[in-house]
Parts: structure tokens; C-alpha cells; sequence
């Protein structure tokens, strides 16, 4: 059972919400808070296993709550659910360290499922199969050969090593950002270097251009952030 800290002002939600993830199969322990204090507090006693929380919230709103956990704990999942979804609010967010949003409203079936995503990159889970295709509509990527098959036509476009990779990691987080630095990281070994940076810029534009003629498929830039691949 996972122990779910929901921090929510809006008590009516909150109680909809707790409820309909309490009869979810496999079901979770949620404690409720209705603001960034209190959830500060449940956080030190009950170490939950992931934290859901608003952001516009009184006494202490969701960034100021978040800002206060992650210089204790770098750990411990936290996904926001909030109507504020500006590009200003996402880098916000990201920057003070939390893992996802999720936009309000939303379906408790569908929080469900960003939460075991989330829980399961942690636990180190691999959310690929096993012989690395990847189905992006028209489109299969080979990501072992580098290549991306057109299954209307037979065509096989070549992608570079690097392209391969990159559009993997995007694929195995589908419809989910994946931070800038984060992608930095695991392929050039560095989260701000600018040549690096324009490097992966280079990349993501090819893939673009690779990805055009699908329209269900879009690559897209969450500035100051990172990127997103959209399958529709």
C-alpha cells in the first residue's frame, strides 16, 4: 500500500480525491493537509511515500513547502497538481525540485497512473520494452540500431547514436518533461555547460525534422526546463 501525503486546500476536493484513490485496487493510506504547513509537519511524521500537492494554498503556499522538504529530503516524489501551468510555473517548480504536474482538473484514475510512473523511475524500473521499439504513430524507433522505421512506407531513416538515445529516454517518459539538465546529465556528464547545451538544441531540432510528417507526434520545448514528447 503506498502512503500518500495530500496536501490540498480545498477540503471538498481533498475528500474526493482521498476517497476515490482509497477504493484505487492496491490501494494507498492518505494523509491529508490543507496547506504548506501542515503538510511540512505530516511530512516529518509519517514519511510519506510520495507527496501530491496544490500550489496556491494559504499560510504557506506548495513552492515554499517544497523549497522546505528538499533541503531535508532530495528523495521522496513530489508531483503537483494545480490549474497553474504557465511555463513560469512548471520552471518554478522543477527548479525547487519537484518530479511532475499534473493540470487540475483531473481524473483520480489518471493521478493513479503519473504516480506508479513516477514510483517506478525511482525504484529504478525500466519503462521500455525489452527489445527497445518504440511505436510513435506512423513511426517505429529501433532505439538498439538507431534507426526510425516509417511503417506506411517501409522507409528506415538513420539516426546518429546521440539522436537514438535522446529520443529513448523522451519515449520511455512519454507524454511526461524531461528536464533539460537532467538529459545534460546522463549523456554529456554536465547540467550547464553551454556548448553542451547548444549541442543538445542541435539534436532536438533534427529529431524535429525527423518526427514532421507524423502529426500525433510533437516534440516540444518547455523553456528554461526541458522537453516533452507528445503522443496524441
Amino acid at each position: 500500500m503506498i502512503k500518500l501525503l495530500l496536501v490540498e486546500d480545498d477540503s471538498t476536493f481533498s475528500y474526493i480525491v482521498k476517497n476515490e484513490l482509497q477504493e484505487i485496487i492496491g490501494g494507498y493510506e492518505v494523509i491529508t493537509a490543507t496547506n504548506g504547513a501542515e503538510g511540512l509537519k505530516a511530512w516529518k511524521e509519517y514519511h510519506p511515500d510520495i507527496i501530491i500537492s496544490d500550489i496556491d494554498m494559504p499560510v504557506m503556499n506548495g513552492y515554499q513547502m517544497v523549497e522546505r522538504i528538499r533541503e531535508m529530503d532530495g528523495d521522496t516524489p513530489i508531483l503537483f497538481t494545480s490549474a497553474l501551468t504557465s511555463p513560469k510555473d512548471v520552471k518554478e517548480g522543477y527548479k525547487l525540485g519537484v518530479n511532475n504536474y499534473v493540470k487540475k482538473p483531473f481524473v483520480p484514475d489518471e493521478l493513479d497512473a503519473h504516480i506508479h510512473a513516477i514510483l517506478k523511475m525511482k525504484a529504478g524500473v525500466k519503462l521500455r520494452n525489452e527489445n527497445e521499439h518504440y511505436a510513435l504513430g506512423r513511426f517505429t524507433l529501433d532505439a538498439k540500431h538507431a534507426t526510425l522505421h516509417n511503417n506506411e512506407n517501409g522507409e528506415n531513416k538513420t539516426l546518429t547514436v546521440r539522436e537514438a538515445q535522446i529520443l529513448q529516454l523522451l519515449c520511455e517518459n512519454i507524454n511526461e518533461i524531461v528536464e533539460r539538465k537532467a538529459i545534460l546529465s546522463r549523456f554529456w556528464n554536465t547540467e550547464d555547460d553551454y556548448f553542451a547545451s547548444r549541442s543538445l538544441d542541435v539534436f532536438i531540432t533534427n529529431l524535429r525534422k525527423s518526427l514532421k510528417d507524423e502529426p500525433l507526434i510533437e516534440l516540444k520545448n518547455i523553456r528554461g526546463v526541458g522537453f516533452v514528447l507528445l503522443l496524441s
